[in-house]
């Protein structure tokens, strides 16, 4: 298995607009290849959670790891589906490895209960909250096109979006050397 680093898409690349596929007993190889890649990315960049789109694969997969460098947790969730989530909404602020240096508070359901399946396919399922219980979310939300700046205000998006724009814009100009 590598540890291969992936590029990661930014905005406002399309792919990460598109919804997933679910992975299917042909995509197995893929997936086993991929995952390694995707934990090494996401450690590497840094950050806790990294999903297929963000490194240009349409399969319904994601990986996080919310344990910290003492105590590494990391997760690889096949096929995720929320199952269940509470009535009661919280605000956390988010960020993304596909929209760097753009934080805000985002309001999500506070427990949710999701259903995957392990590399192995294991049947898996449990409740979170918290940190993990938002990165689950967020990571869900990239498998449907879903990024965590549409969970804001169209004024917020949009002014979020444009400076991003203008730092990418000005990073590549510094690149050129120009």
């Amino acid at each position: 298995m590598s540890d291969e680093k992936l590029p990661i898409l930014l905005v406002p690349d399309p792919r990460l607009r598109l919804k997933c596929r679910p992975v299917g007993e042909g995509d197995g190889d893929a997936v086993r290849a991929l995952a390694p890649r995707m934990l090494a990315t996401m450690y590497a960049a840094p950050g806790i959670g990294l999903a297929a789109p963000q490194v240009g694969s349409d399969l319904r997969l994601f990986v996080l790891d919310c344990g910290g460098k003492d105590t590494p947790e990391p997760m690889v969730l096949v096929n995720p589906e929320i199952i269940a989530e509470s009535k009661e909404r919280g605000l956390r602020e988010e960020g993304c490895l596909s929209l760097p240096g753009l934080y805000a508070d985002v309001e999500r359901p506070q427990r949710i209960k999701i259903r995957w399946r392990e590399l192995d396919g294991t049947r898996k399922e449990m409740e979170a909250d918290g940190l993990l219980g938002v990165c689950m979310q967020h990571e869900m939300d990239h498998l449907n096109g879903v990024l965590f700046v549409d969970h804001l205000s169209a004024l917020k998006r949009n002014m979020m979006l444009r400076k991003l724009a203008k730092e990418l814009k000005n990073k590549a100009r510094d690149a050129e050397g120009g």
